[in-house]
């Protein structure tokens, strides 16, 4: 294969992929406008659940990763029938764990945002406002009730993406969320005759939209328009080496993704007990970076896709070259990226701070931001390269990596900058940069040592 077209192959896969994989957080960056319109606590409460959502919704992991590096060796190998029933029960073991969680989320709320501190809540927020507890409580138990469609939907639209179909993953998901999109302000504010709901809104736009998600995943896989088909016998019929290949190939990815995801929620906790103030603009911050981190993740997605595919195929070393070719264009995105973030970061936090929010719009950020901003080229090299290794199932390697560097740098150096020398907003994105350098430098040096291509699942 030449060089353009293996560009044009890793373009056709990963661009499909960054704007599926991009229309989630965009679309809670959208409802953070609406929402921060509302009042900075209820945008703090809000942004609060959703990390909790996503931390939990990370335990699927060990069924979304763990089956698509074993569905890509079956379709490298031209195995249709094993990939589609690992698909199935994939999808059946989602919804019966989707079962546990919708409860964790709606009985569990109230103690689970014990953590926020109130007392310095901005004096321009009305009396008649909400706290951002309560935002949050009423946001989680919402999007609880809709759990099992939620979740089983995640799954498919995952597995449909890590085999290679990431046009038909597009179309759900940016269906899915326009929808959310348009519904978003209708239900928050009560427009065209609807009844003002606020946060409530915001949460039920979210359940109806994934509803109409889940409808579209069922259409395509039912009627044969991507490469997986679901079929009922598969996801009705539970069979237990299937389960154990699953969970061993996909567990210590949902381990490491747990250990992260888990890491950033306690230094949310870390930033809360700064104030209100600091919570808002994390958030801020967070959102960006998850819209910016799925661009990245569509690249890394093509890598895993490509690299398994390839290797399932016996062809190592076209699996090697479609890796370094996908580091260096997202290398070049990442740094487009930095720079367009620096010039225009001005605009960027406009959008999200009210001109009533005196004591946030005060509150330097411009250090902060440039901070944030070099986090974007070292944690885009690394998306790739951690994809590739793990589509090539050096999965244990990730997984101590991770739980070391969070360790380290995540709770350890946070902990200490936060609550003995006091580095505020600025130390915490500076901790992220130097971990997002060291963890691509340490990935990268595993993948140029070849040691991946022995690994056999």
């Amino acid at each position: 294969m030449s060089q353009r077209a293996n560009i044009r192959s890793i373009l056709k896969t990963s661009l499909p992929a960054a704007l599926d994989l991009a229309s989630q957080p965009v679309m809670w960056l959208i409802e953070a406008v609406f929402i921060g319109r509302l009042s900075a606590a209820a945008l703090g409460g809000v942004g609060f659940a959703l990390q909790i959502i996503l931390v939990t919704m990370t335990l699927l992991l060990t069924f979304v990763m763990g089956s698509i590096i074993v569905i890509n060796r079956h379709l490298g190998s031209k195995d249709r029938w094993g990939a589609n029933h690992i698909f199935g029960q994939s999808v059946m073991a989602s919804f019966l764990l989707s079962i546990p969680i919708g409860i964790i989320w709606y009985f569990g709320a109230p103690q689970l945002f014990q953590i926020i501190r109130e007392q310095e809540i901005l004096t321009s927020v009305s009396a008649q406002s909400i706290s951002g507890i309560e935002s949050g409580i009423q946001y989680l138990r919402i999007v609880a009730l809709a759990t099992p469609i939620m979740v089983t939907n995640f799954v498919c639209v995952g597995l449909i993406r890590g085999a290679g179909d990431t046009h038909v993953s597009m179309k759900i998901n940016l269906t899915m969320n326009l929808t959310n999109a348009i519904l978003t302000p209708i239900l928050i504010y009560g427009w065209f005759g609807f009844a003002r709901l606020e946060v409530r809104g915001a949460a039920i736009a979210m359940v109806i939209a994934h509803s109409l998600g889940f409808a579209m995943s069922l259409i395509f896989l039912r009627r044969r328009k991507c490469t997986l088909f679901l079929a009922f016998s598969e996801i009705t019929t539970p069979r237990w080496e299937s389960f154990k290949l699953l969970f061993k190939m996909g567990l210590p990815t949902t381990v490491e993704q747990m250990v992260w995801s888990g890491g950033q929620l306690i230094v949310t906790g870390f930033v809360a007990t700064m104030g209100i103030n600091e919570l808002a603009i994390h958030q801020i911050f967070l959102r960006i970076q998850g819209v910016l981190s799925m661009f990245y993740l569509g690249f890394g997605l093509a890598a895993m896709t490509q690299v398994g595919q390839n290797i399932g195929a016996n062809a190592h070393h076209r699996a090697e070259h479609t890796s370094r070719m996908t580091q260096r264009i997202v290398l070049v995105f990442g740094l487009i990226v930095l720079t367009l973030m620096v010039l225009f970061y001005k605009e960027m936090m406009h959008l999200f701070i009210r001109k009533e929010d005196i004591s946030i719009t005060a509150f330097s950020i411009q250090s902060v931001f440039f901070v944030f901003a070099l986090v974007q080229a070292p944690k885009a090299m690394n998306t790739v390269i951690t994809g590739s290794l793990r589509g090539a199932g050096d999965i244990q390697w990730l997984m101590w990596i991770n739980i070391i560097t969070v360790l380290v740098f995540e709770l350890g150096s946070n902990y200490v900058g936060t609550f003995i020398i006091h580095f505020g907003l600025i130390g915490i994105w500076g901790v992220q940069c130097a971990d997002e350098i060291i963890k691509s430098i340490i990935n990268y040096s595993r993948f140029k040592s070849g040691k991946w291509k022995l690994i056999r699942i």
